[in-house]
């Protein structure tokens, strides 16, 4: 594939979509269920909780659903979870979905990965398939996870992918756990396991309130020295730089992503959401269909104006830290209360890369000139 193409072939369908309001981007959550136990998740049920499985949408409910957002002009389908492949007829919906035409995209731990789903996965293949690594080595892998065995299951989920050719990327999500394999991580991924690599060091509270994953979450420093250190990373956020041009992204609506104007999930138990971390009331598309959702109900929500100026109302460095209603309410608040470790991390990155902080009020962060992390400094922690 190439890859430049595929950029602005994307980039310009986005574009398109988010001016006409056309829901492009699907996520799906199959299944809030997973065998994994792992330390910093927001969303992960035990595998064998039957109350949960009981309320999750059927196979025929999920067809009619595919059938849907199809219709209304869905492009990429992501199928996620907790775990998608702990739902045994995710097969069935996964064909579906391709025979609708839709560019899938799995995101997978692997370790429920057998021949017979590589071998599915092999003839029909999604448009990539992305695995979590946790760890380069298994105690540290299994000291995420929680489950013994389970690193060796994810490896060979990934080689059973590989053997196959099927388009596979690696990713691992950074914590004080794993956070000194970053670099073990990507010699396995990339050179022994050919597979792209990426990381995400910024951790979130459970959906139901719980701030547990946050015990293992970096501090602002350094996930900024990450920043630093990576050379793609670095590159990526002087892009963005040069995009803002130092000018605020002042707007009178709470939303400021693309979630409710070209993307949407849609949870296990069938209610549209702006995005996966959104964990206020959805629509229910089992009562009221996906056309009435997206057309009636999303508009009302992603045009919700703020109720009060805030320090975010007029920052331009609103692309740098994430800082949106669902954050907002993850961290305790509002929805538009500032997240303070969001502005913190924010407000490093820009001193970072050169970026332009266009006045916005009081600000604790505005005009700080600490030293910045330097990469000898990153994790120097290790909690259990």
């Amino acid at each position: 594939m190439d890859v430049r193409a595929y950029t602005e072939f994307s980039l310009g369908v986005h574009r398109r979509a988010h001016a006409a309001r056309l829901p492009v981007d699907a996520t799906i959550e199959l299944t809030h269920r997973c065998p994994l136990a792992c330390a910093h998740c927001y969303n992960n049920l035990p595998p064998g909780d039957r109350a949960a499985a009981a309320r999750e949408l059927s196979t025929e409910e999920h067809f009619r659903l595919i059938d849907e957002i199809a219709e209304a002009g869905a492009l990429w389908v992501l199928l996620t979870g907790g775990e998608a492949l702990a739902r045994g007829d995710f097969a069935e919906i996964y064909l579906h979905a391709k025979r609708r035409g839709l560019l899938v995209i799995l995101f997978t731990n692997g370790v429920l990965l057998t021949p017979a789903l590589a071998d599915l996965l092999g003839e029909y293949r999604p448009f990539y398939a992305e695995i979590t690594l946790y760890g380069s080595t298994p105690e540290t892998y299994e000291r995420v996870t929680r489950v013994p065995g389970s690193f060796a299951r994810c490896l060979r989920g990934i080689r059973l992918l590989r053997e196959r050719e099927v388009p596979l990327r690696l990713k691992s999500m950074l914590l004080t756990i794993n956070c000194r394999e970053r670099e073990d991580m990507r010699r396995l991924a990339e050179e022994e396991l050919g597979c792209a690599f990426k990381i995400d060091p910024m951790l979130n509270p459970r959906l139901d309130g719980n701030a547990g994953p946050l015990r293992y979450r970096l501090s602002p420093e350094e996930i900024v020295a990450i920043d630093m250190e990576d050379p793609a990373r670095a590159a990526e956020w002087r892009r963005l730089a040069a995009r803002l041009g130092g000018a605020a992204c002042a707007g009178r609506t709470r939303y400021r992503c693309g979630g409710g104007t070209m993307a949407f999930t849609i949870d296990p138990y069938g209610m549209l959401r702006v995005c996966s971390l959104s964990a206020d009331a959805g629509f229910d598309v089992r009562r009221g269909g996906f056309r009435a959702g997206w057309e009636e109900w999303m508009p009302c929500v992603r045009g919700a104006e703020i109720s009060r100026r805030t320090k975010c109302t007029d920052c331009s460095l609103a692309p740098l830290c994430g800082m949106c209603p669902a954050q907002g309410m993850l961290a305790g608040g509002d929805g538009e209360t500032p997240v303070d470790f969001l502005c913190r991390v924010a407000h490093l990155r820009a001193r970072a890369f050169g970026i332009e902080v266009a006045p916005h009020g009081p600000c604790e962060y505005c005009g700080e000139d600490a030293p910045l992390p330097r990469r000898a400094e990153v994790c120097n922690v290790g909690a259990m």
